[in-house]
């Protein structure tokens, strides 16, 4: 199976049409990484203004929206898509015709070692998608207390070996400090080693490094504030598209929808999230857990 050597963003067909893109309407792209989805929704006639708050992607999606597409077309901004609704504000978009949230990571982020995302390349245990953030994940990883980091794993990874990995976590730093992605990554295999476990389709890390780079950049809380700003700033028909890659994000998605859908603000247009098909998923490995919601303001 082949990995992409650059970023692909995942279910780009089903999130433009989502958005029902209209010449000259304006949509937001709150979470811009590589910029896949801004130049679909540019090509199509579109405005975008978007907003990441890694200073990396928005350099690289600079130069890619830079070569195609007339300045006045589109604008970045740098910031956290909690604050979706104040940077559209202030860039002088108080009603918008859609907001998309792609709350997976890029594949700026994924390549880049020294950011500390990926557990097969060696760099530092950092994982804060903007560096102005005091606290990385080398320091959640050396100071919360062993009952701290099993709650991490457990309730933001999902991970079944939460407790035995937070107690090797805790005999390991007690020696040294844990502080890349190779040394967390190797002694969390080895615990899966040790019960028997390895094997799984996906590498034993996955689910403790999703934790705590969701635990660093208060990823959940995030969450739940950007998608309430959205709907405020939605014009009449606008539409709302999330696409989320962690079942914690999918129930705050799904239950956020409903609670407009429930106060007459919103009408769900996905009775069930939209998958990725198996096609996509053999060219773009990393899409295989993206869910869809798409709403549409009343």
């Amino acid at each position: 199976m082949s990995r992409p050597a650059k970023h692909i963003s995942v279910l780009l067909r089903e999130v433009v049409e989502g958005l029902a893109v209209k010449p000259s309407g304006k949509y937001v792209d709150a979470t811009l990484g590589g910029g896949g989805h801004a130049v679909e929704i540019l090509s199509r006639g579109g405005r975008v203004l978007g907003i990441d708050w890694d200073k990396e992607a928005l350099k690289a999606a600079r130069k890619r929206l830079d070569a195609d597409f007339p300045k006045g077309k589109w604008q970045l901004a740098r910031g956290n898509f909690a604050k979706v609704k104040q940077i559209c504000g202030e860039a002088g978009w108080s009603k918008v015709g859609g907001v998309l949230f792609d709350l997976g990571l890029s594949s700026i982020q994924l390549n880049t070692a020294r950011r500390g995302f990926a557990f097969r390349k060696e760099g530092p245990l950092d994982m804060r998608m903007d560096e102005r953030l005091g606290v990385t994940a080398s320091d959640l990883v050396n100071a919360l207390s062993e009952k701290q980091l099993r709650e991490v794993f457990s309730n933001l990874g999902e991970e079944r070996l939460a407790l035995s990995i937070a107690r090797r976590i805790c005999q390991a730093r007690a020696v040294k400090k844990i502080e890349t992605t190779k040394g967390l990554a190797d002694l969390v295999a080895r615990v899966y080693q040790g019960k028997g476990k390895w094997g799984a389709k996906i590498h034993p890390a996955t689910r403790v490094f999703m934790a705590l780079r969701m635990a660093v950049n208060f990823e959940l809380d995030n969450l739940r504030e950007g998608l309430n700003g959205a709907v405020e700033i939605l014009r009449k028909n606008g539409r709302l598209v999330v696409i989320s890659f962690h079942s914690g994000e999918d129930r705050i998605v799904k239950q956020t929808l409903q609670e407009w859908k429930r106060v007459g603000v919103l009408k769900t247009l996905t009775d069930k999230p939209i998958v990725p098909s198996e096609s996509e998923i053999n060219i773009n490995p990393r899409s295989r857990s993206a869910k869809l919601r798409i709403a549409e303001k009343i």
